[in-house]
């Protein structure tokens, strides 16, 4: 089929690709000039596993192409997918759907014979009848129909989540529009993938509620994560005993400093101003976003507090900035809100992570990024592990030990045991791991005569 992706951001370039990778005629249009002369110069302008490769493959093989001129490819599409970005609008925390319609604007200019038009992007309900008014009103003569596919991908596995779906949604109002999408998904119906065609408005919802549930569970966790602190219980057993029963699942229930990242701060925040202009309002999500938000400066205070509660004057080694592992997005990740506290207090912050340190310098520009692990620890007195890249996982504690001025982890993720942290000579300090954070002292710092390796 020939389809056109508008928005080359993540979205748009995971799904075009791996759209071109079913064997279809893909082109991916975005309106940045340098980000579609970086792609076809071979160039990513994202970090996304395995993406370089896929892109360039199906580059060579003249299924995927990219430009900035969206209605000629519009014109011969038989599939047009909106993949633009809905951002929070500045105010009032509804979903900006500029993009998304100003992209509607410009299909219902160019589009010629029959088109499917999907939103591809997360959208509030309703978006879908917003998009068909407008492609009508600016060509009365097109024939269309208009489809809602939310996406489903986690950063840092987005191929494996689309080629390898747990299932596929699809809402239509127009069943013209469903033997189109049939075909654009067929490749994976040899995986069995589950495909649920719904209404456009039903699917709509699906997404929202999907990523609502999911920060739900992790603001849960850590909720129970903070309780094990104070009753002396362990988050880790308690989320693997919960965990194991099939009606809860394992998945989500990791302890930590918050959730961050392009979706779920956005779509939980769109879903509570949708469900309050309905009066309907979600309150387990509004309470959700409110424990989310302040958790993350709750992390730099438990920094401050495992210090002895004083950390001006003190260089302090933060390991990972992203929101996650496996991906360069800074957007609202919980470094932000730490780091921000922790200058705040008077530390200097000095930080390293594998991919994401370009994209922060932008945003936090005055601490010192450093080009490894050990040398963000080089005369701290404490590093704080805020996200769990493999490259943290085996740190060398002994060389840790002697060129930080005090022995402390602060292991916002829980990656590491605390009795072999401790064996090492450290002040251990977990989340939802009691009898580990006792504040460090002055005494506990390294021998004056340590060298760095």
């Amino acid at each position: 089929m020939r389809i056109v992706m508008i928005g080359s951001g993540y979205v748009g370039l995971v799904s075009g690709a791996c759209f071109a990778d079913f064997g279809h005629d893909v082109v991916c249009v975005d309106k940045d000039e340098a980000k579609i002369a970086k792609l076809r110069a071979g160039g990513i302008p994202i970090y996304e596993p395995g993406l370089d490769q896929l892109v360039a493959r199906n580059v060579a093989a003249g299924r995927l192409s990219f430009t900035t001129e969206l209605a000629t490819p519009v014109a011969e599409a038989d599939v047009v997918f909106i993949g633009v970005g809905t951002p929070s609008r500045r105010g009032d925390g509804h979903a900006d759907l500029s993009y998304v319609y100003a992209a509607a604007r410009e299909i219902g200019a160019a589009i010629r014979g029959f088109t499917v038009v999907v939103t591809k992007s997360t959208v509030p309900v309703g978006t879908g009848d917003e998009v068909e008014r407008i492609i009508a009103e600016v060509n009365p003569g097109a024939e269309f129909a208009v489809a809602s596919n939310p996406e489903f991908l986690r950063e840092g596995a987005a191929i494996e989540d689309f080629k390898r779906p747990d299932r596929i949604v699809v809402g239509i109002e127009d069943e013209r529009a469903r033997a189109p999408m049939e075909e654009v998904y067929r490749p994976l119906f040899l995986n069995r993938s589950p495909v649920l065609f719904t209404g456009r408005r039903t699917s709509e919802l699906i997404k929202y509620a999907a990523n609502a549930f999911l920060a739900m569970k992790i603001t849960f966790i850590n909720e129970i994560a903070d309780l094990c602190e104070k009753v002396g219980a362990d988050v880790k057993d308690v989320s693997r005993g919960i965990g194991l029963d099939n009606r809860i699942g394992s998945k989500f229930l990791h302890a930590g400093p918050g959730y961050g990242g392009s979706c779920f701060p956005k779509d939980t925040l769109a879903l509570v101003k949708t469900a309050q202009d309905y009066e309907a309002p979600v309150r387990l999500i509004e309470t959700t976003v409110a424990v989310n938000d302040t958790r993350k400066r709750a992390m730099a205070r438990k920094v401050i507090a495992a210090l002895g509660g004083d950390v001006r004057g003190k260089s302090i080694a933060l390991l990972g900035l992203t929101f996650k592992p496996n991906t360069d997005d800074m957007r609202d990740s919980p470094s932000l809100a730490i780091v921000q506290v922790l200058e705040d207090a008077g530390a200097t912050v000095r930080a390293y992570d594998p991919e994401g340190m370009d994209a922060a310098r932008r945003l936090m520009p005055d601490i010192v990024y450093t080009d490894s692990a050990y040398a963000a620890a080089e005369g701290a007195c404490a590093v704080v592990i805020v996200t769990e890249w493999d490259a943290f996982r085996a740190l060398d504690l002994k060389r840790l030990r002697r060129i930080m001025t005090q022995p402390v982890l602060v292991d916002l993720r829980n990656i590491y045991r605390p009795e072999a942290v401790e064996a090492a000579g450290f002040t251990y300090c977990g989340v939802g791991r009691p009898g580990h954070a006792k504040p460090a002292t002055d005494s506990e710092a390294a021998p004056a005569e340590a060298t760095v390796d």
